[in-house]
């Protein structure tokens, strides 16, 4: 039986003749036409009015926070349940991470405790919030704590391309946002990310910084700069993924429809919470079980029945040796959820027999009942 993976990229040959004609024009570093055009494309699809492409998402949000003015030694809130770049790129900052709990209505960051992390915190100088597994944060109640409190909002949006909050697509939330076009992502560029936002002042900050802090073609520098910007041949490669990210998306709709319906009124498996009025990116399909022992089990079984790739996914980052000093303000939630939430196959080229065979498997394992939805 072939292997069913959990998310790659969907390629076609779009992305093959995006490559060959970098190679052929010559232009396959950072200076390449086809970097600006991916930054005009994704901002105009975003809705948003600049755009900086970067190598990684992580050098994204590095950027995105120097740029709204964090410095050594402030303090940055960021959920305590996502990906560790998050918090990474708040230490590259020299900022020291103040982890907050997500909210059991929806895995993101948590307003209430928010609030109540900016009050008790005084060194707070911004707000990272993440969509988790593309599903948009609360904006609303976010951007207002934010307003209210006079800080930056970044919208960490890494996988979240093609969601939305009521009618702004995820990538336009807050001050400014950040993308990844890493390879497990709907849109790849085979690498690479960017920082969006609507302040012309802020882009040219992030893009000075970006390429090495060089005013002009002269080798002088005026602040320390970093070399994070995207390759030609990255860029002609989202080029070509973002003439198809409408199809894309929807097959990844199609796919959680599907998973839907299996584990509806399951005991054992949950669903991601979704409120109303935020639409999903799909970008990783994920259930809930009780347990880390029954996530486990519905990883072996994925793979032992279907050589299907299944994944245990984030852990609460606060418990971790890198972590474990820095200001924390929690209820408990991410502590449930780590070990708990399983990603399932879900690229958008996953064909109907891979997931029919990957929904056979959730009907014949079983796992112990939950009491609540976290």
């Amino acid at each position: 039986m072939n292997r069913i993976p959990l998310a790659i990229p969907h390629l076609t040959n779009l992305e093959e003749e995006a490559v060959l004609r970098c190679v052929r024009d010559n232009w396959v570093s950072s200076a390449g036409p086809e970097v600006a055009e991916f930054e005009k494309q994704v901002a105009r699809y975003a809705g948003r009015q600049f755009a900086v492409a970067t190598v990684n998402g992580t050098a994204a949000l590095h950027l995105a926070l120097m740029a709204v003015g964090v410095e050594k030694g402030d303090h940055v809130i960021v959920p305590d349940w996502t990906f560790a770049a998050s918090a990474n790129a708040i230490a590259h900052a020299g900022a020291v991470p103040h982890f907050v709990d997500v909210d059991r209505e929806d895995w993101s960051l948590d307003p209430e405790l928010t609030e109540r992390a900016i009050a008790k915190d005084a060194r707070v100088r911004a707000i990272l919030a993440v969509d988790p597994l593309g599903y948009p944060v609360n904006a609303d109640r976010l951007e207002a704590i934010a307003q209210r409190n006079n800080l930056p909002l970044i919208e960490d949006a890494a996988g979240a391309l093609g969601g939305s909050y009521a009618d702004r697509r995820c990538g336009s939330l807050g001050t400014v946002s950040t993308l990844s076009f890493n390879g497990n992502k709907t849109v790849t560029a085979g690498g690479g990310g960017m920082l969006l936002c609507d302040d012309e002042e802020l882009a040219k900050t992030a893009k000075h910084i970006s390429t090495q802090a060089r005013p002009t073609r002269e080798y002088i520098h005026d602040r320390v700069g970093y070399n994070y910007r995207m390759t030609n041949i990255n860029a002609g490669i989202g080029l070509a993924q973002l003439r198809r990210i409408n199809a894309m998306i929807a097959a990844k709709q199609r796919i959680a429809e599907r998973y839907d319906g299996a584990i509806f009124n399951r005991l054992d498996i949950h669903a991601m919470p979704r409120p109303a009025g935020r639409v999903s990116s799909c970008w990783l399909y994920s259930v809930r079980v009780a347990n880390e022992a029954n996530a486990r089990s519905l990883v072996d079984s994925l793979e032992a029945d279907c050589n299907a790739e299944a994944r245990i996914f984030w852990r609460s980052l606060a418990v971790q040796r890198p972590w474990q000093h820095m200001p924390r303000t929690l209820r408990g939630t991410s502590e449930v959820l780590s070990g708990t939430v399983v990603s399932l196959p879900c690229s958008s080229s996953l064909t109907s027999d891979q997931q029919d065979c990957v929904i056979e498997c959730l009907k014949n394992w079983a796992g112990e009942p939950m009491q609540t939805h976290t």
